[in-house]
């Protein structure tokens, strides 16, 4: 015989789940040291300023 399931801990268990998960692809997405961030900021003005260089005056 099958034992009885408890759908509020089911339900419980998948939000939590579901929480994890989301949480996993936040640290993904945004979890960046300070170090990375300021040496992509610094990349970014770079290119920019490159960029900037080339440019012709009218």
């Amino acid at each position: 015989m099958v034992t009885p399931v408890n759908l509020n801990k089911a339900r419980k268990a998948k939000a939590r789940a579901e929480k994890s998960a989301q949480a996993d692809a936040n640290a993904v997405k945004f979890g960046r040291t300070k170090a990375e961030k300021e040496s992509v900021r610094k990349e970014a003005d770079r290119a920019m300023r490159a960029l900037d260089n080339h440019k012709r005056d009218r």
